[in-house]
């Protein structure tokens, strides 16, 4: 416990260890966003999801002297470290990367005001988890999507998923001291916590998309009087769906996929006089590759 103290709120963060932690922190995130074998992975999370700048924010705030010296901290290290992510994967992605910052401009404005605010947290009073619990329920957000993509391709994000559960504790015990406000944040913890676990396995998550469309110009031809299906039903379902068309020429059809977990199967297009057509699929959580045989 000693040690969480120390991390939040124990530490002489100096302007110069801000804007260090800053460049670290972005060209880190650049870099290893560019891994390709670590795709769709934990370790890339960092570069579109908030729950470890949620955590730094915090470092910064709890460590900070005033109201006005955490607003201003949290503002310059965001201000530093986002645009230098993507400028970091200029060199692999070119400088159409550099667009997808305009994402953060405005989460850069606000961690001002937020910063402002949070640092109210260092009071240890028991109206701070009014502050604490937006961010706890964002967390939520991000633990329930990670605990999907978890349960779809496990392991997969499995790491991402503890440390928004751990990190909601940590915040709860590092920040408050009384008996009484730690019992009641762990209970708004442990009530999210559960209930998006059980909505989340309740009703998991699946990949609905078309694995491929049929027309004048397809190498393989189907249509609602074939039979199609995978052959590990495990992975999910298919159907075949026709697209309506202002003319008769505007027609085609689609070989939809309700998908329900990563990996290899076969897709079997079987006509009605019972030729076979059989491609192989590789599922990923957001992707798919479809192979003939």
């Amino acid at each position: 416990m000693k040690a969480l103290h120390k991390i939040f709120g124990g530490i002489n963060l100096t302007w110069l260890k801000v804007i260090i932690l800053a460049v670290v922190t972005g060209v880190y995130t650049g870099l290893i966003n560019q891994v390709p074998f670590l795709l769709d992975t934990s370790f890339r999370d960092i570069a579109i999801s908030f729950e470890v700048w949620v955590f730094l924010g915090t470092f910064i705030i709890m460590n900070s002297k005033s109201n006005l010296d955490s607003a201003l901290k949290c503002f310059v290290f965001f201000l530093i470290s986002q645009p230098l992510v993507y400028l970091v994967e200029v060199p692999f992605a070119g400088w159409e990367i550099m667009s997808y910052y305009k994402n953060w401009i405005l989460w850069t404005i606000m961690t001002f005001p937020m910063g402002f605010i949070g640092y109210y947290l260092k009071k240890d009073k028991w109206w701070g988890l009014f502050i604490l619990t937006p961010v706890l329920i964002l967390l939520t957000f991000h633990y329930g999507g990670f605990l999907g993509d978890t349960i779809f391709s496990f392991p997969k994000h499995l790491l991402s998923c503890i440390f928004c559960a751990v990190t909601m504790i940590i915040y709860i015990l590092a920040i408050f001291s009384g008996k009484k406000t730690r019992i009641t944040g762990l209970i708004i913890c442990a009530a999210l916590i559960g209930f998006v676990t059980l909505m989340t396995v309740w009703n998991p998550v699946v990949y609905d998309t078309v694995l491929m469309t049929c027309d004048a110009e397809s190498e393989v031809y189907f249509d609602e009087s074939y039979t199609v299906y995978l052959s590990d039903e495990s992975f999910g379902t298919l159907n075949v769906d026709v697209n309506e068309g202002e003319t008769k020429e505007d027609h085609f059809y689609m070989l939809h996929a309700v998908l329900k977990k990563s990996g290899k199967t076969d897709v079997i297009i079987e006509s009605p006089g019972g030729e076979k057509t059989v491609y192989e699929i590789d599922i990923r959580r957001n992707d798919f590759d479809l192979v003939k045989k």
